[in-house]
């Protein structure tokens, strides 16, 4: 079997914003599955394989008879696939028929919804990150936070499917959240109004002569909009002064979940001239696969800062990784989620679809990232409290485990400017707490605007002047997305 088509980096299951409507691999009829099942099954223990499957149909019959009411073959089995895919791994889940329509409807943004990006852990429903501009993230529900009540039910006993649909909704109508958050202990209340979410895939603004573009999630036209939008910034810097130019760019993939596997690598090329960007190892050696750049930098060689948090995760890291070990970028923020494992998405026939992890992916210098992250150059916190709390990739339960590649401890690096050694690991006590409208309360913003200058031989600017510097965004992107 070959999995090159359809590859995803997501962490969150069912959210419409991470799984792109082209992102699937047919291996045709549930038949042709069955037979690769067969042809692996041949070089297992065979009497083995037999006992255990008349085991399944022993507790299956148990089941059926004895149950306290009845219950159908139709459930029994679908819960039994449930725990076969889902235990492999937290990225792996199987979809009945209905619920991978259910998916593709979600795509396609004919669902109200909150704008979460959730993931189930142990049982429960946890926050990978909510969307930027959504009625979540503007309610302030926060990565690590888990729901525990919809509408004032508690949902303990759900399968994450399950949750999701009791969040889903007409546009317009209400629904309460209650959650826990796990940095203060505190149980939160919130009463939102479901929306369709509308995904701004990239956001852009110019400080000074410094670029700023966020992405928020590797969707299908992400690298065209990302050159949209650098090339608009770079005629605003003209307009500015005559014969303006841009000094450097801030890339910002904080919270970023991850998406489609081909616009990470577009997007890692179109910074890397020349170079290995990820590499994907699997299973099957003829399926490994290695992506270099092309020779094309869109910046000319602007030095770059890229701003990540224990959201970034999956492409996030990919680029990240990249742009790292190529020392082409200073990483600074927070360390990423963790995630480097690839799932590809293969419907069966007419029967539903299987999410399945297929391959870890290696950054240039050969680490796999899976449990660890990337550690940023210079580390910054968000808040001046984020010390003792993490959520990542190795607090989830069965995770994949982290093999193959370069071991070594890395070098630290020794091409950093000076004023790397004078930037504060996080603000301080009286800074103003984080307003999107605000780039000046943006601490993490603020530390990546002074190294760039520094880079760039530029004037430092002051926290004064920073935080009174005006924010132009530039929506050049976005898509409507049913997320939950």
């Amino acid at each position: 079997m070959t999995f090159r088509k359809g590859m995803l980096l997501g962490t969150a299951f069912l959210a419409g914003a991470v799984l792109g409507p082209t992102a699937l691999h047919t291996l045709g009829h549930v038949s042709s599955v069955s037979s690769a099942l067969a042809r692996e099954t041949s070089h297992d223990n065979s009497a083995e394989t037999v006992r255990l499957l008349t085991l399944f149909g022993t507790v299956m019959d148990v089941v059926k008879s004895e149950y306290v009411h009845p219950v159908s073959d139709k459930d029994l089995i679908n819960n039994a696939l449930d725990g076969m895919v889902g235990n492999l791994d937290p990225h792996s889940s199987y979809m009945t028929a209905a619920q991978f329509k259910d998916m593709q409807t979600e795509i396609s943004g004919k669902f109200g919804g909150l704008g979460l990006q959730v993931q189930d852990e142990s049982g429960h429903v946890r926050v990978v990150s909510p969307i930027d501009d959504t009625p979540a993230a503007k309610a302030g529900i926060q990565p690590g936070d888990f729901i525990t009540m919809v509408d004032h039910k508690s949902i303990d006993g759900l399968t994450l499917d399950q949750a999701v649909r009791k969040m889903r909704g007409d546009a317009g109508t209400s629904i309460s959240l209650t959650i826990v958050r796990p940095k203060t202990g505190k149980t939160l209340n919130f009463d939102l109004k479901r929306e369709i979410i509308h995904v701004q895939i990239v956001r852009s603004a110019l400080y000074g002569s410094t670029a700023y573009i966020r992405l928020t999630e590797f969707d299908d036209d992400l690298e065209n909009a990302m050159h949209t939008a650098y090339r608009k910034l770079q005629a605003e810097a003209k307009t500015r002064a005559r014969g303006g130019k841009l000094t450097g760019l801030i890339l910002d993939l904080r919270s970023n979940p991850g998406g489609k596997l081909d616009q990470a690598i577009a997007v890692s090329d179109d910074f890397i001239k020349d170079g290995e960007i990820v590499s994907i190892r699997g299973r099957h050696p003829e399926n490994n696969q290695r992506w270099d750049a092309r020779g094309t930098d869109i910046t000319d060689g602007l030095p770059i800062v890229v701003l990540t948090n224990g959201g970034s995760a999956s492409a996030s890291e990919i680029v990240s990784g990249a742009l790292k070990d190529h020392h082409r970028a200073i990483i600074l923020g927070e360390k990423t989620f963790g995630k480097g494992s690839v799932q590809t998405l293969i419907p069966v026939g007419d029967q539903g679809a299987i999410r399945l992890t297929t391959a870890r992916y290696y950054t240039p210098s050969g680490r796999s990232i899976q449990g660890l992250g990337i550690t940023p150059d210079i580390p910054v916190a968000e808040t001046h409290d984020d010390d003792n709390f993490e959520y990542r990739e190795a607090d989830l339960s069965h995770i994949l485990t982290n093999i193959g590649g370069n071991r070594t401890v890395a070098e630290p690096r020794t091409d950093l400017p000076p004023i790397a050694k004078s930037i504060p690991k996080a603000p301080p006590a009286n800074w103003p707490a984080f307003d999107p409208a605000k780039p000046g309360t943006d601490f993490q913003l603020q530390q990546g605007l002074k190294v760039l200058s520094a880079l760039a031989g530029v004037p430092v600017p002051t926290e004064q002047t920073t935080a009174t510097a005006p924010e132009k965004h530039d929506a050049t992107a976005h898509k409507s997305s049913g997320t939950h």
